[in-house]
């Protein structure tokens, strides 16, 4: 008889690193509406054009659509500073 898994006690005993990707997949799926198959795109959480980098923890999941107002917002708000 084949040795069933215990999800949860895996999830209590798993590395923090991967415990807070597993978090942030989730929350990219469920904030941003994401469903299998949709197309998706990484994030700089800080733009490399402001001094971020492209480390792990400066790094997000998001739906392409959303990517895409972001950087639309952000050019704004870069127009507006010049003026």
């Amino acid at each position: 008889m084949p040795k069933v898994r215990n999800y949860r006690k895996e999830r209590l005993n798993e590395s923090p690193k991967r415990k807070e990707d597993r978090k942030a997949r989730g929350r990219a799926r469920t904030a941003k509406n994401l469903k299998d198959g949709d197309p998706r795109e990484v994030d700089h959480k800080r733009p490399l054009s402001e001094g971020g980098s492209n480390e792990r923890k400066n790094l997000k999941v998001v739906s392409r659509k959303t990517n895409a107002n972001k950087e639309v917002a952000r050019k704004k708000r870069k127009a507006k500073g010049k003026k």
